[in-house]
């Protein structure tokens, strides 16, 4: 699919998140950033590593933020 993207540091969440889940103890930052394999991971996977996240979900907010704008700039008029 092409022009997939997604945010690197969501998957640091996601993976952090299901180690605490399993008992462990993840550390952020005791060995380097993890945003750099992360992102490494998407593009092995064919994502595009974005700091703004996935493009659909993006495109959508701005949509719904124009459709927003229209109704109260429309309402002043």
């Amino acid at each position: 699919m092409a022009g997939e993207s997604y945010n690197p540091w969501t998957v640091v969440h996601l993976v952090f998140t299901h180690l605490a889940e399993q008992g462990l103890h993840p550390a952020l930052g005791e060995t380097g950033d993890p945003a750099a394999p992360a992102a490494a991971l998407l593009v092995a996977l064919g994502i595009e590593p974005r700091a703004e996240g996935n493009r659909e979900v993006m495109r959508r907010v701005h949509d719904h933020l124009a459709e927003i704008r229209n109704v109260v700039f429309e309402a002043d008029r």
